[in-house]
């Protein structure tokens, strides 16, 4: 099984400001391309939250038009960003959205098994995980404990050095990790919300953040009073399961990149073969 996860699309209505200095809805056509042309395509994609940059009606119009394209099932999740409701609404006919409540549901049609985990807080940049979530999640990971499972959410569930990112973080970590230490089942946690690639281990599993499919947070470590960012290669995430061996190999696979150049075509070394013209560009 192949899981694909992109992150913070950030779509606006034509003329945002972020449609002009990022052009976000054309780096999410370019990722939605990408996707398609992935050898082999992934069985899923999961979107995990800041899809819109207001929560308008508009935005999610433009962003269902241009998810339209994708030749795979596309699983959402809010982020701080996004408006629970129309999210709600702009996804229904999908079928997977709970027409009530949080935006927390399971998918199950896999040999891994993926639940989403609404962490948005209405009006408030960082996220939550109460305890009615909690309570949700449990009884979920208690249902199935032998099977593989990934749990895709926005806002990353660890502290990642970046100082005014991390200020705008998840409370309920450590409940949630309390949660999540006894199912053994779960084999990561996948996010968003930082627009940077990062992992670390959590609760005895992995944790990650997938890259933003336009602009990225500069890496900035060290103590800074505010935020900037860059035009780092965009990236989707990719889960590669392999059930006869248990493994799950994280990988990032980059949007845009240069052509490949093949070294050995699965019979010899293909030595005097010369790279694209724009191989090195």
């Amino acid at each position: 099984m192949l899981i694909a996860q992109i992150s913070d699309t950030h779509v606006q209505e034509p003329g945002g400001q972020l449609d002009r200095s990022y052009d976000t809805a054309g780096h999410l056509e370019r990722a939605v391309r990408h996707l398609n042309a992935l050898e082999p395509r992934p069985d899923v994609v999961l979107l995990t939250g800041d899809t819109v940059d207001a929560g308008g009606v508009g935005e999610y119009a433009r962003l269902r038009d241009i998810l339209a394209a994708l030749r795979v099932p596309l699983f959402v999740i809010p982020g701080n960003h996004d408006s629970r409701e129309e999210m709600r609404r702009a996804f229904a006919r999908d079928g997977y959205l709970p027409r009530t409540g949080f935006l927390n549901y399971t998918v199950e049609d896999w040999p891994v098994r993926l639940i989403g985990l609404d962490t948005l807080v209405a009006g408030e940049p960082g996220g939550h995980l109460c305890d009615e979530r909690l309570a949700w999640l449990d009884a979920r990971l208690k249902e199935v404990p032998d099977r593989p499972t990934v749990i895709f959410m926005h806002h990353p569930p660890f502290r990642t050095g970046l100082t005014f990112m991390d200020s705008m973080g998840l409370l309920g970590m450590d409940a949630l990790a309390r949660v999540v230490a006894p199912h053994r089942q779960v084999r990561q946690l996948v996010s968003g919300h930082m627009h940077r690639a990062i992992v670390t281990g959590f609760a005895g599993t992995v944790a990650s953040v997938c890259p933003s499919t336009a602009h990225q947070a500069a890496l900035d470590l060290p103590p800074v009073p505010g935020l900037r960012v860059v035009m780092e290669p965009p990236a989707a995430t990719l889960l590669w399961w392999e059930e006869s061996s248990g493994t799950l190999a994280h990988h990032l696979s980059y949007i845009n990149a240069r052509p490949h150049h093949t070294i050995h075509d699965g019979t010899d070394w293909c030595a005097d073969a010369e790279p694209p013209p724009d191989f090195r560009d």
